[in-house]
């Protein structure tokens, strides 16, 4: 069949129902609520450590990683759920359990029970990331997934945006605990929606039996990693608690790589490594999202003491760059159906190391907020929106319908496990400095740090990445 005749007769099937909308508002209005908690939760750290004052700042940070962690955990569980039991069931339980943890985490009165609820909120939050995505690519034709993905990934921007305007005016109106329960009429809403609006799908492929132990292990491996990063300074770098954890990690992740080798019916597929697009999509992922989420975790942190503003005041002022990517975001998910995610990813990388080492060169101890944040939001908000939703096209384009919730779930395990490495890295590498010179000091290292990650991105989709236009895509399947 020749390239003209493949897209000639693709384009004849690209009518999209009004079911396959409905999956789309509802799979993004998931998204939505769970990368809401990303940055509300960022604007929140200061509130929370002076509600709990006798935790410290390493314990109050797994407030971020317990949550991640525990979502790369279950989410190649959760996927094999949704792809073998049912998609749509998958999704509404996940809606259900998010909504119960958030609810718990609003209502926590110790560390240890915000500790509890935010890992039964990651129950939840694992089960809605795979079935979500699971749901959507089937529900559009392969022509028009492209800009599908573009608004579902733009909500994750949009969370983003009205994450600290939002976490400004709920924590200043009625404290940081809204910022958890303001989550709960959004997941009871979809949940009850979700039967009457999606269609059930499963895949018929998927074995009755797999390998149930594997991943947890990768996740304690990761997990041990990073209590080695977060308590490297109060522990000591060459102490024995801090290369016994060192040591576990890689103990783990050696063992689970062997054990997904050599299972018969392993959830965390490496055979899904051996197409290209998967793999290079995934490994410049790692290195976007740990840049991007070590930056935006402490951004708050600084602004509010440092510059001494308002939580209300900070939250305004961090919601520029995010706004505008949705935007673009949504207008880049079309571009990259016409010519393909490469030269998106490479636009991402680029703007995104400017915009870290504009902050090095120009974010001082006073503030200066048209001078440091105009140029730096533009800059970020063109990495992002040329980024986030791209990247999972870019992972996700080669993959058969059939493995759409496990591949999903794959990529969503190595998105928040790099977010939970990233954060921790950030707050190693910050520490507890005291005058606002020496945090100006040690928040440059990170900014450096995210610059240097963002140069490993774009040497990553520069030299694997191979590119090809949804029409080419969906031409080559036909």
């Amino acid at each position: 069949m020749r390239f003209d005749e493949g897209r000639e007769r693709v384009n004849q099937t690209a009518e999209i129902s009004a079911r396959s909308w409905w999956t789309l508002a509802l799979t993004s209005i998931s998204v939505f609520m769970v990368s809401l908690e990303t940055t509300i939760i960022a604007l929140a750290f200061s509130e929370i450590g002076r509600a709990f004052p006798d935790s410290s700042a390493a314990t109050l940070s797994w407030v971020f990683t317990a949550y991640n962690i525990g979502v790369a955990s279950l989410l190649l569980i959760a996927g094999w759920l949704a792809d073998s039991r049912g998609r749509r069931k998958m999704f509404q339980l996940g809606l259900i359990i998010f909504a119960i943890g958030s609810t718990g985490s609003g209502f926590a009165t110790t560390t240890q029970m915000l500790l509890g609820a935010r890992v039964l909120q990651s129950i939840g939050g694992a089960m809605l990331y795979p079935a979500s995505l699971a749901l959507l690519l089937p529900a559009f034709p392969i022509e028009r997934r492209q800009m599908a993905i573009g608004l579902w990934g733009a909500m994750g921007g949009l969370a983003a945006a009205l994450g600290p305007s939002l976490g400004g005016l709920l924590i200043d109106g009625f404290g940081w605990r809204a910022v958890f329960l303001v989550n709960v009429p959004f997941a009871i809403s979809c949940a009850i929606l979700t039967p009457l609006k999606i269609a059930e799908s499963k895949s018929d492929d998927m074995p009755t039996r797999v390998d149930l132990i594997g991943t947890p292990m990768a996740s304690l491996g990761v997990g041990s990693f990073i209590l080695g990063i977060v308590q490297g300074r109060d522990w000591g770098w060459t102490s024995g608690r801090i290369l016994l954890s060192f040591a576990i990690g890689t103990t783990l992740i050696v063992a689970f790589i062997f054990r997904s080798l050599n299972h018969e019916s392993p959830l965390f597929d490496l055979k899904l490594f051996r197409l290209r697009s998967f793999t290079v999509g995934n490994v410049a992922a790692v290195f976007f999202v740990a840049s991007f989420f070590g930056w935006v975790a402490l951004m708050a942190s600084y602004i509010q003491n440092v510059w001494g503003w308002s939580v209300l005041r900070t939250g305004f002022a961090m919601a520029p760059a995010p706004l505008l990517s949705t935007v673009l975001s949504m207008y880049f998910g079309r571009v990259a159906d016409e010519i393909g995610n490469r030269t998106l990813l490479l636009v991402g990388s680029a703007t995104g190391l400017a915009a870290m080492l504009w902050l090095v060169f120009t974010m001082g101890t006073e503030p200066d907020y048209l001078f440091v944040f105009g140029p730096f939001s533009i800059l970020l908000a063109l990495s992002m929106g040329t980024s986030f939703a791209m990247l999972i096209g870019a992972t996700m384009r080669d993959v058969p319908p059939s493995q759409f919730g496990t591949a999903g779930a794959v990529r969503t395990t190595v998105f928040n496990g790099s977010l939970a490495v990233g954060i921790a890295i950030a707050i190693a590498i910050v520490g507890s400095p005291s005058s606002p010179q020496e945090i100006l000091e040690s928040y440059r290292i990170s900014w450096l740090t995210s610059a240097g990650l963002f140069i490993a991105m774009g040497v990553t989709i520069l030299v694997g990445y191979v590119n090809r236009t949804s029409a080419q895509t969906a031409a080559s399947q036909s």
